[in-house]
């Protein structure tokens, strides 16, 4: 596509790069070959999407045909979008789940390198990422968590849960699965975010199935709250930046004394499933 202006950009319905981190190696970057575009610098995996296609389908798409990226390796922490009206391009910020070495699988690449953060601004870098570059580093810090407390977040909406409580928390788990939040949900740079999630259980619903979730379903011994407090407290520690939900007030005032950036009522959360 070309602008008004001249300038070329690659990808009528936009285009994606994925920027993977590992903070054991740094960021995976491409070295362009000559013939590129902006070739000879040194940019993310990415490319045009396709019809209908998802940013982050798209840019893990692209990683794997340029860079190898296997199945599974990675996990979208948050994007960033510039948007241009005509055209848009999108950085999904990946974290790294399984290590993994890049292959150069065709011919767009003269080199694929774990880049240590603090060494990328001595490459050559393409014009877009590197002014880019200094915003997204600041966010590389930012990991923000998301605790819920299932119990009332399930009983805000008279659904006949109280039938099988179990069966609701697991309905509850699911659509908290592929959460994404508005960055200014969070208070937070970007555009959307995909927190890490746990969700506390209590009673019979402790019975929930966990197989293969992403949610980290946290089963409370004895009173759920004092579990929820332990899991805040948790994950502060860990310097996560984490929001609480529970619309219970005395919950609220002790996840807020345990660290929690923000506590957000059950509605909030409703909401944002709604949305999703």
């Amino acid at each position: 596509m070309i602008a008004e202006s001249g300038e070329k950009y690659w990808g009528r319905f936009g285009a994606a790069g994925l920027l993977a981190y590992d903070p054991a190696r740094g960021i995976l970057l491409q070295h362009r070959v000559s013939w590129s575009h902006f070739g000879g610098t040194w940019g993310l995996p990415g490319g045009a999407l396709h019809e209908g296609e998802s940013a982050i389908g798209g840019a893990i798409r692209e990683a794997q045909e340029e860079a190898g990226v296997p199945d599974g390796a990675v996990r979208a922490r948050f994007t960033s979008v510039l948007d241009l009206g005509i055209w848009s391009y999108t950085t999904v910020v990946a974290d790294v789940q399984v290590p993994f070495d890049p292959v150069i699988s065709d011919p767009e690449s003269v080199a694929l390198e774990w880049v240590p953060v603090d060494q990328v601004d001595e490459r050559p870098l393409h014009p877009g990422f590197g002014s880019s570059w200094p915003a997204l580093r600041a966010l590389l810090e930012v990991r923000p968590a998301i605790v819920v407390d299932a119990a009332n977040v399930v009983g805000s909406v008279p659904d006949g849960w109280w039938k099988d409580r179990a069966g609701a928390a697991s309905r509850l788990r699911t659509r908290l699965e592929e959460l994404g939040v508005p960055a200014d949900a969070l208070e937070l740079a970007g555009d959307v975010w995909f927190p890490e999630v746990s969700m506390v259980v209590e009673g019979q619903a402790r019975g929930i199935d966990t197989d293969s979730s992403t949610v980290a379903v946290v089963r409370a011994e004895a009173a759920g709250d004092d579990a929820i407090v332990a899991e805040v407290e948790r994950r502060v520690a860990e310097t996560q930046t984490v929001v609480a939900v529970t619309s219970d007030r005395e919950l609220r005032e002790r996840v807020e004394r345990a660290g929690a950036a923000q506590v957000r009522s059950a509605g909030w959360l409703r909401e944002l499933l709604t949305d999703h």
